[in-house]
C-alpha cells in the first residue's frame, strides 16, 4: 500500500486550474473552487486559474500557454469530460499530449465506481504529459473533483509519497527533448 514518508521534506507544486463550462462564472464555479481548496488546503501553489467554453481550440491553446509557462508544473482541468456535443475537454487534452497516463483514467473509474456505480462508465477522465507539465481533466462535478484529488492527485503530487510519486520525476519528463 502507498504511504507517506514523513522524514521527507514536502514540495508544494505549482497547479494551474481550468473550468471548461458555457455557463460558469468565477461566483459559481463550485468545482474549480473545490480544487482550489484542495490544492491549497494541501500546501500547493495555485498558479493560475481561468473560465473557459467549452471551445477544443481555446482549451487546447489555453493547455499549450499553461505548459509553456515555466511557473507551472501541473494543469487541472475541470468539465467536458462527458459524452456530450459539447464536451471536447478530453479531445483538447490529447491534442497537447506528448504522453497519456492511460492508467489516471482506469483508477479514476474504479475510485468512481465505489460511489456512483456503474454511472463511472461515463466520465472520460484522463491525464497526460506535456512539455513537462502534468495535465489532467476531470469531469465538471465537485464530487468528481474531490475524489480525484482525494484518492490519486493529493498522493500523486505529494514528494513524500511513496513508493513513487508524480513530483519525483519531474526533472526527467522532457528529458528527451534535451537530447538531440
Amino acid at each position: 500500500m502507498s504511504r507517506i514518508d514523513e522524514t521527507a521534506e514536502f514540495l508544494p507544486v505549482r497547479i494551474a486550474v481550468l473550468t471548461v463550462s458555457d455557463t460558469r462564472t468565477p461566483e459559481d464555479d463550485r468545482s474549480g473552487n473545490t480544487l482550489v481548496e484542495r490544492l491549497e488546503g494541501a500546501g500547493h501553489t495555485l498558479a493560475a486559474r481561468t473560465i473557459l467554453p467549452d471551445e477544443r481550440d481555446q482549451i487546447a491553446n489555453q493547455l499549450r500557454a499553461w505548459c509553456a509557462d515555466p511557473e507551472i508544473d501541473v494543469v487541472l482541468s475541470t468539465g467536458g469530460t462527458g459524452l456530450t456535443g459539447r464536451d471536447v475537454t478530453v479531445e483538447a487534452h490529447r491534442d497537447v499530449y506528448e504522453k497519456e497516463i492511460d492508467a489516471f483514467g482506469t483508477v479514476f473509474t474504479i475510485i468512481s465506481m465505489n460511489k456512483i456505480g456503474t454511472s463511472a462508465v461515463q466520465s472520460r477522465a484522463t491525464g497526460g504529459v506535456a512539455n513537462g507539465t502534468y495535465l489532467f481533466a476531470l469531469p465538471g462535478s465537485p464530487g468528481a473533483c474531490k475524489d480525484a484529488w482525494d484518492e490519486i492527485l493529493s498522493k500523486q503530487l505529494d514528494y513524500r509519497h511513496r513508493p513513487c510519486n508524480f513530483v519525483e520525476i519531474f526533472p526527467r519528463l522532457d528529458e528527451h527533448q534535451r537530447r538531440k
